[in-house]
């Protein structure tokens, strides 16, 4: 029986179990492996945004753990935690601007060395179809904030796999976006993409 077959013959049983037979159930634990994907898209902004260049970022550096509770979904919770030294910009490719795009990003957008690291936590989970919709805090350069998350998951018995898609503005985390050019008139749009494809491996 799958994950997902699991799950829902666990809910149409919930209503005939006591509370404390529900919530003694084991869960799962998976641990994100390192085929997972973190990427960040930015746009363009400013005068002259037309002569600048969508960034794609991917995280290289990651580690992360969902509890899955099969027969109380709404109970499961997650934690990723991404190093900010370990982002890397990859367009446009091969070029003198990945590098200076680099550098600004980690030194002065994101200042890596007081702040290490990017995290996303849930706060509540919700089974709605075969989707969860949870409420995540996402906290970068030391600013919290809650975002949405419609996230479609596939579970197999010893594999979970995760995807979602979602957008933030910077300057809602006190971050000023990346600007460059001649007087600063080429500009990284203050909305940025995550798109996540995380994996994840069943410990226990």
């Amino acid at each position: 029986m799958n994950g997902r077959l699991l799950t829902l013959v666990a809910l149409s049983v919930l209503p005939r179990l006591g509370a404390a037979q529900v919530i003694a159930r084991d869960s799962v634990v998976y641990e994100l492996a390192p085929s997972s994907r973190f990427v960040v898209r930015t746009g363009k902004a400013g005068l002259f945004g037309f002569a600048g260049h969508e960034h794609l970022i991917q995280a290289r550096q990651f580690s992360g753990r969902v509890v899955y509770y099969p027969y109380q979904p709404q109970a499961s919770h997650l934690a990723v935690s991404i190093a900010t030294v370990g982002l890397e910009v990859l367009t446009p490719p091969d070029t003198a601007e990945i590098r200076k795009v680099t550098a600004a990003m980690r030194a002065d957008v994101l200042d890596v060395p007081q702040y290490p690291e990017i995290t996303l936590t849930s706060q509540a989970v919700e089974l709605a179809g075969d989707t969860l919709r949870i409420q995540a805090a996402l906290t970068m350069k030391g600013q919290t904030r809650t975002v949405p998350l419609t996230v479609r998951v596939r579970i197999e018995p010893d594999t979970l796999r995760a995807t979602t898609t979602f957008s933030v503005r910077q300057s809602d985390y006190g971050i000023r976006p990346y600007r460059g050019g001649p007087g600063g008139t080429v500009r990284v749009a203050d909305a940025v993409t995550f798109d996540i494809d995380a994996v994840a491996l069943r410990r226990r």
